[in-house]
């Protein structure tokens, strides 16, 4: 994608401002423009140094001049008897010149504002688009996708982004105007002193300096390309050492983490060096352009016999003609900069792994029936070993079923599926009768809660962590459910109470508290069905049977749905599945099974080696 189908596409998103976008856009068009009556004011000025009289600062075709005019109709004469301007004819002159450079500031602040905003506004909803995008992708896309390479995207690249339309808006509005403006000085100039040959020339030369513009861009946007792909990969390596660093310091490698860190910290500081050698090239080199223009420019007009007065106001204006070809050389600079970061955003914005919701979903808000696995096989790909394969089983309301086997057996894969985190690639799942694939997602979600081994607690108040997913909670209701799961006693010891910050996933709180502080979570939202993924298989014996006490309070008058290793947790069940390899090899009760002599048999008995 070029440049500038990148910026048309960051422009599309300033369409909800586009008063403040068209504000800006003729603030710098009158900005610029004013160049033309500045030089015209000044040439004006600088008339008696050519020998001319203030009345002949124009030719007889074009007439007197709006000062001229101006001073006229106030009764005053522009010119003396000896030719020279009267004071009163230089004060009304230099009070247009100091009135038009008076609206140009003004004028060129409102542009930067305008522009400034609406840049700052496009990015942030850039940012807002582009974490919601990613919000909605499924748990599949989570699975293969580096988590620090999400939050550099949605960081460094906007932050890339912003930097460049920002300024960019303002000064592309502004410095075309002021390039047409002083180009228009020029030529009405050269044509009333007869030196149109001169004109045609610097129109000729001057675009010579555009040349190291469009042979630099392109490199500025494949190094910054390059330097952004490797930020997001030092953003991966600190996100993933400051979330392992227990790991780290276990196993005391600090040293090879900060050596691998430091390599790839070279690889971007090399590329960065790319992209600022070919931007930092680019100034000078149109200066040398524009001396060499300037020196051609100079003998043409020696060859030509022409007086240097004749060609000042020219010069002046052309000289000044630099600056907005200076900026538009930044333009450019920014424009290939954010092109290689917007190509990266759209990138992640064309993101389409989203569980699918159907067309007319139906919206379910009681559970009255039962939950049917109808031969039910799941895999992540299409071309890999399924996980589960033909799984059948009928699960009650009000029942509370467990699922046992060894690791990797598809426990868990089952929940995922019941919870709709993933679609099975084979059969479907049923509550009363209709696919999960037809319910609508938000309504699923209401009717299932989650408890699973990592308590993720958020870095935020206990209170707040309680209601999570139950925003209008009450204080009172969040006590109560904290008092259910057996927390409350430890959270008011706390100093701040309830609102007591938790640290990152609950750093401050223990195992247990923070099991507990989960499951007051999920009796807050009050869910039918439970779904107790291993909810205590990270726990010591003591912290289980405290929480324990909590967990069977919480399954009261709910189907239950239970993955465990600990097969205590799981005794009083009213059917234990046990799942080998993907598929259903027993089922019955604690009882029924212990005398099979089967698989459950020799969990049994492992646990109690």
């Amino acid at each position: 994608m070029s440049a500038l189908a990148t910026f048309k596409r960051l422009l599309k998103f300033t369409a909800p401002y586009k008063v403040r976008l068209w504000t800006g856009v003729v603030a710098g068009l009158i900005s610029g423009g004013t160049l033309f009556l500045i030089f015209r004011s000044m040439h004006v000025l600088i008339a008696p140094l050519e020998g001319a009289g203030a009345a002949d600062t124009e030719s007889s075709e074009d007439g007197a001049t709006m000062y001229i005019e101006f001073a006229r109709l106030l009764g005053i004469e522009a010119e003396q008897a000896d030719g020279s301007m009267t004071w009163q004819f230089m004060l009304i002159t230099m009070t247009g010149l100091i009135a038009c450079c008076f609206v140009k500031a003004l004028f060129t602040y409102i542009n930067r504002y305008c522009m400034r905003w609406v840049g700052a506004r496009v990015v942030a909803d850039i940012r807002n688009k582009l974490f919601a995008t990613l919000q909605q992708q499924s748990l599949k896309f989570y699975g293969k996708c580096d988590i620090g390479a999400l939050i550099s995207r949605n960081t460094n690249d906007t932050a890339a982004v912003e930097r460049a339309v920002s300024s960019s808006i303002a000064d592309l509005t502004r410095a075309p105007a002021e390039l047409f403006a002083l180009a228009a000085f020029v030529l009405m100039y050269s044509v009333n002193h007869d030196i149109i040959e001169l004109t045609i020339s610097l129109f000729v030369v001057i675009p010579l300096c555009v040349v190291p513009i469009l042979v630099l861009g392109r490199q500025i946007k494949k190094y910054s390309h390059y330097y952004l792909s490797r930020i997001s990969d030092l953003v991966s390596r600190m996100h993933e050492t400051f979330t392992g660093i227990r790991v780290i310091k276990a196993f005391h490698t600090e040293e090879q983490e900060a050596a691998r860190f430091y390599q790839q910290n070279r690889d971007y500081f090399r590329n960065v060096l790319k992209a600022m050698r070919a931007e930092l090239l680019m100034t000078p080199l149109m200066e040398f352009v524009g001396v060499i223009c300037v020196c051609l420019f100079m003998v043409l007009c020696y060859a030509k016999g022409i007086r240097l007065s004749e060609i000042i106001p020219m010069g002046a204006a052309a000289l000044m003609a630099y600056q907005p070809m200076k900026r538009i050389a930044k333009i450019n600079n920014e424009l290939q900069r954010s092109s290689a970061a917007g190509e990266r955003i759209f990138e992640m914005l064309g993101l389409d792994d989203i569980l699918p919701e159907a067309a007319s979903p139906v919206a379910i808000t009681r559970f009255e029936n039962r939950i049917v696995f109808d031969h039910v096989a799941f895999s992540y790909e299409p071309d890999d070993d399924p996980l589960i394969s033909d799984i059948y089983l009928e699960i009650p309301k009000g029942e509370v079923v467990a699922f046992v086997g060894s690791t990797g057996s598809g426990k868990t894969t089952l929940a995922n599926l019941l919870a709709r985190f993933y679609d099975p690639t084979g059969g479907k799942i049923t509550i009363d009768g209709v696919d999960l694939r037809d319910i609508e997602i938000a309504s699923l979600r209401k009717l299932i809660g989650v408890v699973g081994q990592d308590a993720i607690l958020f870095n935020d108040t206990i209170a707040n962590n309680i209601a999570y997913g139950s925003s209008d909670a009450t204080r009172e209701q969040i006590e109560d459910a904290a008092r259910q799961a057996n927390v409350h006693d430890f959270i008011i010891a706390e100093p701040d109470g309830y609102d007591t910050v938790v640290g990152d996933k609950g750093s401050r709180l223990s195992g247990g508290q923070c099991q507990r502080v989960a499951i007051a979570r999920a009796i807050l939202r009050n869910p039918q069905i439970l779904i107790l993924d291993e909810a205590m298989s990270a726990l010591d014996t003591v912290t289980e049977q405290l929480v324990q006490e909590q967990l069977f309070k919480l399954m009261e008058n709910r189907t239950v749905f239970a993955i465990a290793h600990r097969l205590s947790t799981v005794r009083d069940a009213n059917c234990i599945f046990v799942i080998d390899d993907g598929a259903i090899v027993e089922q019955g009760t604690h009882d029924e099974l212990m005398a099979q002599n089967g698989h459950y048999r020799k969990l049994a008995d492992s646990a109690l080696k």
